[in-house]
């Protein structure tokens, strides 16, 4: 079986506090309002993705793994987490307010769920006026603390609330309590899990007067209750080069820009006389994997521009798609001749 790049359907989540933005970021042919998350890779069970391009069409991320496990994962991947693809990828599309949340990490999910923990990373692609969202304490509490202030509805009090414009990055070890605010719309990278803890609902009421099941005592023993400063990642925007952003056990992911000269004109002779023709060079980047030993994905955040990989194959890509590279893939040429913005991530 040869491998080649790889994209997926779609697998549109609709949500209580999801908008319109994943559909018109996508391109879509369905406008859908209300979806609040795409799911680009998944092999969460229920929502399983599946290859929309090439000769695999129709095969799922389950059954490609099953066919080529260390080609497809990597050797080393493979070795440490079998079978299961270790991460998912989404877009998330906050038209209200997300639960206030946290996530198990990898020992106590598995005790109690047969699962990975979930640590993650947020990648803010853009923001309304105002858009906030909560990452970590704003002060340090106790477990004790923590339960009288879910009981009296007070527990905002002491999160920490970030102002987030695009291009801002928060990355969240599990355990790390947690929100996205209204008007907010993130790419968000994670590892396979969705185990989630609900701590506080702003006391939202459904049209029956219920309320979402919160996991007050389940979260207890989750969080991680130290207060700690500066939780954005900070990072200087390259053009034409690879930032790094992110590197942790489960995930390494960088920033990948490629912005191409359009400052050129030429002037032409026609049959209609002379005139000046905006000149545009297309600019590459080459990306060597050859020492990863891992898959690599690729995200579209904005622009558009073209993969090429092996013998002079070539796949594009434009914003709102994700591709994953398989493992025996070695390297790639990316190139555009606009503007092709990618987080780039892998596991080493």
């Amino acid at each position: 079986m040869q491998l080649y790049p790889l994209k997926f359907e779609t697998i549109l989540k609709k949500i209580i506090w999801g908008g319109s933005e994943i559909c018109r970021f996508k391109n879509l042919d369905e406008q859908e309002s209300g979806v609040g998350e795409s799911w680009e890779i998944s092999q969460v069970p229920g929502s399983v993705s599946v290859v929309a391009n090439g000769e695999l069409k129709g095969k799922s991320l389950t059954d490609l793994i099953e066919l080529a496990p260390e080609a497809f994962l990597g050797k080393s991947v493979y070795a440490r987490f079998g079978k299961e693809f270790p991460l998912l990828i989404k877009f998330i599309d906050a038209e209200d307010n997300l639960s206030i949340q946290v996530h198990p990490n990898d020992e106590l999910a598995r005790k109690r769920h047969n699962s990975f923990g979930k640590t993650e990373m947020w990648y803010v692609i853009s923001s309304k006026p105002g858009s906030k969202l909560v990452s970590g304490f704003s002060q340090q509490i106790d477990a004790a603390e923590y339960e009288r202030r879910i009981a009296d509805n007070s527990i905002e009090e002491v999160l920490q609330q970030h102002e987030a414009q695009a291009g801002d990055v928060f990355f969240l070890p599990a355990g790390r309590v947690h929100a996205i605010g209204a008007g907010l719309f993130i790419a968000e990278i994670q590892q396979s899990s969705n185990i989630t803890y609900r701590l506080y609902d702003y006391d939202r009421r459904d049209a029956q007067g219920n309320g979402r099941e919160l996991h007050t005592e389940l979260a207890k023993d989750a969080i991680d209750y130290k207060m700690y400063a500066n939780l954005k990642t900070s990072y200087e925007p390259v053009e034409n080069d690879a930032v790094p952003l992110v590197h942790c056990s489960y995930f390494t992911t960088n920033r990948v820009q490629l912005k191409a000269d359009t400052s050129g004109v030429e002037e032409i002779i026609t049959d209609h006389g002379q005139q000046k023709v905006q000149m545009t060079e297309t600019v590459e980047m080459d990306r060597d994997y050859t020492d990863l030993d891992s898959f690599v994905i690729y995200v579209c955040m904005q622009g558009e521009g073209s993969i090429l990989y092996g013998n002079d194959q070539i796949l594009s890509i434009r914003q709102g798609e994700t591709v994953l590279l398989p493992a025996s893939i070695e390297g790639t040429t990316l190139s555009t001749d606009s503007e092709l913005l990618l987080l780039e991530t892998y596991i080493n």
